[in-house]
């Protein structure tokens, strides 16, 4: 998408404004038009021009996620009336000009790569699904801060929208092998960025037995895949980013029930979310070290697939017991956080993983799970979702959820029961982090979402993507 700014709406035929509950708008009763949050009116002052109003609900409850969604509300009002060109009025909104740039770029994207219109096959040319263009209008003294804001927030919108592509391909697609060749396509395009593979044998030899042990079912071999940005000099201690890759999930031979089976492509949110960081913290020349891992497997059913009562090791020597086959993602983020803990010396650990359903039952689908036992860290991550949009919840850290992951045979056992399921599964992978400060987010409930939202596609939502870069760069780069 082009995006200029401009201090005047001169030449737009179709603009937005955004209004607080109780302005009045000319032509519009206060029935017709309240201001409410996200509510919304189309005018036509004339045959060319176009207004679209949407309600940013009272002044003092204004927030930066509020502004991005409504602006997210006007994209996708534009995209039903097939235009190609926007302008958005932002006088006296500057503070938010890079959440509105946000707010419509993450609107304008929709997953279409396999869908053919009976227009185009008809060699008829499609109306356009998408904006092209988008004009961003503030006060002249502003101008020059604006722009430094919608270039940040174009960055940060590709690099959600490139996580979110990545992650609405289907496992037919995406699997640990074609995952690693998007990733080298990916540091192409920014030479910054440096990659390195590992396939099944460089796994096997470096000892890695829970991403073995997870991909064994599948007829396509796991893979690790470490991108890494050096932006501050060498010798730096890098934050290490992890993300938990596992392309489709069946559960393995604790296989999952069918319904809704489909979404399991989504299982690799966390991947895709690490690249989209790498992305974006190459675009943004951070300055600071930062290294990528995703840990990707297919988990399947089959007669090399690993079993329930199985032991694993690690490829730090310890051992997990699995009791259930479907707890796949934190087998395999033992190993990357034991390698990153003994290889890496990272001054900072963040894993993203859409690891348990329980932390959906304990926050709800809009939240994830933050664990931490680092104060700080808890409270910039918290801070920074809520202004992103990224919006995380504090659940505990303890030894009670320590002791529920003994087990009698090795190291852990895998799962420890109904009860706190989020916070065992966390429990679990504090064994691999050693004394080096670490985050753990539980993305089950934002990473994807199922019905359409007023101001966002259904699909992936690249959920994590800016909360990290935006704490990175403010804390770290």
């Amino acid at each position: 998408m082009q995006i200029k700014v401009d201090e005047t709406l001169e030449g737009s035929s179709v603009r937005v404004f955004l209004r607080f509950k109780g302005q009045t708008v000319a032509q519009l009763s206060s029935r017709e038009f309240s201001g409410t949050f996200l509510s919304s009116v189309v005018l036509r002052p004339d045959a060319v021009r176009r207004e679209i109003y949407v309600g940013l609900g009272e002044e003092v409850k204004l927030t930066p996620v509020k502004v991005r969604q409504a602006i997210g509300v006007a994209t996708k009002i534009a995209q039903e009336l097939g235009v190609e060109s926007l302008s958005i009025d932002a006088r006296g909104l500057e503070a938010h000009v890079q959440g509105m740039v946000e707010g419509a770029m993450l609107a304008n994207y929709r997953f279409e790569r396999f869908k053919k219109t009976l227009q185009s096959e008809n060699g008829k040319e499609p109306t356009p699904s998408s904006l092209r263009k988008m004009r961003v209008v503030v006060r002249k003294e502003y101008l020059k801060r604006a722009q430094t804001e919608v270039n940040r927030g174009r960055v940060l919108a590709e690099a959600v929208n490139y996580a979110r592509e990545l992650c609405n391909l289907p496992g037919n697609v995406i699997n640990p092998i074609t995952f690693a060749q998007e990733a080298e396509k990916l540091v192409k395009d920014f030479p910054s960025l440096k990659i390195e593979v590992w396939d099944e044998k460089r796994l096997k030899k470096e000892g890695w037995g829970g991403v073995l042990a997870v991909g064994g079912g599948s007829s396509v071999p796991p893979r690790m895949v470490k991108v890494s940005y050096i932006g501050y000099g060498r010798g730096q201690q890098p934050v290490v980013v992890i993300g938990k890759g596992v392309t489709f999930d069946s559960g393995g031979i604790s296989i999952k029930p069918g319904d809704r089976m489909d979404e399991m492509k989504f299982d690799k949110s966390g991947a895709c979310a690490v690249l989209g960081i790498m992305r974006a913290v190459a675009a943004l020349q951070l300055k600071l070290s930062v290294i990528g891992i995703a840990v990707l497997a297919e988990n399947m059913p089959g007669p090399t697939a690993y079993r329930p009562g199985d032991i694993i090791t690690t490829c730090d020597g310890q051992t997990i017991e699995v009791l259930n086959t479907d707890a796949e993602g934190r087998i395999m983020l033992a190993d990357a956080l034991a390698y990153a803990r003994l290889r890496l010396k990272p001054k900072l650990m963040i894993d993203l993983a859409t690891l348990t359903g329980a932390c959906i039952i304990a926050l709800g689908p809009k939240r994830a799970g933050l664990f931490t036992e680092n104060d700080l860290l808890r409270d910039q991550l918290s801070l920074i979702g809520e202004e992103t949009g990224d919006r995380v919840w504090p659940l505990p850290v303890g030894e009670e959820f320590d002791e529920m992951m003994k087990s009698d045979v090795a190291t852990v056992k895998n799962i420890g029961g109904r009860e706190g399921g989020a916070c065992t599964g966390a429990s679990f992978l504090k064994t691999w982090v050693g004394e080096v400060p670490w985050a753990h987010l539980d993305i089950a409930g934002p990473a994807w979402i199922t019905k359409e939202e007023k101001f966002l596609h259904k699909g992936a939502t690249g959920f994590g993507v800016r909360l990290i870069v935006e704490y990175l760069r403010r804390h770290h780069g």
